[in-house]
């Protein structure tokens, strides 16, 4: 039978007689062939590989927050946007919607020292302050792009052009995964729908499909197209994977070069072990009540998004490499109600994000598990409207705990209005060659041929992105 005939006779096995397990895997087949011409990449895409040097990290948890969250009203605090608002703003800004600006908008809320380092936070975020040792305030970031699909795939991809890998991906190209059961990189989605630019969040780009986030809903079935049909009997089901898999046994024999067809088998056993494995993982049965309300469980304002930051921990627990919790469409992009829309969310988002750092540093996985809190870009110093802020790639604010990053320190200056950063400026890749870099990975050697190059995740010779060793507690 030639190559082309006997994948059809896989392909309809998979899609007619394999349930919802055939579904994931034939979905799985489709994206790796929809790729086109590559290279031919190892034979387990996913085993684990040595780093480049030693690390200081092991796993990542990255809390994103669509929309861009204003820096002046949450970490960067400044006396003279306070005490010139209403007036006019005498410098040149880059504003997103013109006919919307408005005058000076000060923050209403107050700041305070928290814990020993005395890093400013404002009182929105009083559980945050709680492990303001524990963290990197980096007040001096910047973006590339002002509308958020573009910043977006900056942030995520190092690029704001389509079609990249995500730094997700580049990280499990990079080191594989030591857990055979579970994917190595797994998305906590929003029940209430998609973030901004949906899957693209998560997507593997031009690296194999393998390398792309998997995601897991945090109630209801976890997995879409995982469990078989009610009525398949278990030893049916298994019948049919030891026969798919000895099909594709035989094909690999008889063509030992196909290198993807070895990954879509580890893709087809891997969806198996899962059905089992994922489960267990998203049962929170297990969980004291005092860590329930660690996390926020027993608020209603707080227990969605603190499920989610609880299953991050135990995904990393578990020994998933790389982790991310989204948050429905954009919710910190304050056009109008600035202030009120603030509040609201830091009341949803702020003691179960600290309660992740707090949890992971008591049983002993803040030091190898890298958190990261952080948005697309920031907000202007003046108003949209009566009370909104419009988009600013000019300057933001994130922070980053465990791992080896440096605790207890801020980083970096914004001028009097945080608007444009001044002092110790960290561009997205600067970044993601120090992220990379906590992880045991030089980004200049973490390479991936494509289009007639060898790609980076910080494009090397294109951006000269640094890693920031003050970022790090070397």
């Amino acid at each position: 039978m030639e190559a082309s005939g006997f994948l059809s006779t896989r392909r309809a096995f998979l899609g007619r007689y394999a349930g919802g397990l055939g579904s994931l895997a034939l979905a799985h087949l489709f994206a790796a062939e929809g790729r086109g011409q590559q290279p031919a990449p190892p034979r387990d895409l996913l085993a684990p590989r040595t780093p480049h040097h030693p690390a200081s990290a092991k796993a990542v948890i990255c809390l994103f927050q669509h929309g861009g969250p204003s820096q002046m009203d949450l970490f960067d605090p400044k006396p003279e946007l306070t005490r010139r608002h209403g007036t006019r703003y005498e410098g040149n800004l880059e504003v997103h919607f013109h006919t919307q600006t408005g005058n000076v908008l000060g923050s209403p809320y107050r700041f305070r020292r928290c814990g020993r380092s005395g890093i400013e936070l404002s009182e929105l975020l009083p559980h945050t302050a709680g492990i303001a040792d524990d963290l990197t305030l980096v007040r001096s970031m910047t973006a590339e792009s002002v509308d958020h699909e573009a910043a977006l795939r900056g942030i995520h991809t190092g690029k704001i052009f389509a079609g990249r890998p995500v730094w997700g991906s580049w990280v499990l190209y990079g080191l594989g995964t030591e857990r055979q059961d579970l994917p190595a990189y797994v998305v906590l989605s929003d029940a209430g729908g998609l973030p901004v630019d949906g899957t693209n969040n998560w997507s593997s780009g031009f690296l194999p499909a393998l390398y792309q986030g998997t995601p897991f809903r945090a109630t209801g079935t976890p997995v879409a197209n995982l469990s078989p049909p009610a009525d398949l009997p278990p030893h049916a089901q298994r019948n049919q994977l030891d026969f798919l898999n000895s099909i594709n046994r035989a094909h690999l024999r008889r063509y030992p070069g196909a290198d993807e067809l070895a990954s879509r088998i580890r893709q087809y056993e891997l969806a198996a072990q899962m059905q089992t494995s994922v489960p267990e993982v998203l049962d929170l049965s297990g969980e004291t009540a005092e860590t329930r309300r660690l996390y926020g469980l027993d608020n209603p304002r707080s227990a969605d998004y603190g499920r989610r930051c609880l299953l991050a921990r135990r995904l990393v627990e578990r020994g998933v490499r790389f982790v991310q919790v989204f948050l429905s469409g954009q919710p910190w992009d304050t056009h109008a109600q600035n202030a009120a829309r603030l509040r609201d969310l830091c009341a949803m988002t702020d003691q179960p994000s600290a309660a992740l750092v707090h949890d992971l540093k008591r049983r002993g996985l803040l030091d190898s598990t890298i958190v990261m809190w952080t948005g697309e870009f920031g907000r202007l110093p003046i108003s949209q409207g009566p009370d909104g802020r419009d988009h600013n790639r000019h300057a933001f604010s994130l922070w980053l705990a465990g791992g080896g990053i440096k605790r207890g320190y801020v980083h970096g200056q914004t001028d009097e209005f945080s608007y444009r950063a001044v002092e110790d400026v960290v561009r997205v890749a600067d970044l993601h060659a120090t992220l990379l870099h906590a992880l045991g990975l030089d980004h200049t050697r973490l390479t991936f041929p494509h289009e007639g190059r060898d790609d980076t995740l910080t494009d090397a010779g294109v951006t000269h992105a640094q890693v920031v060793e003050d970022l790090l507690d070397n």
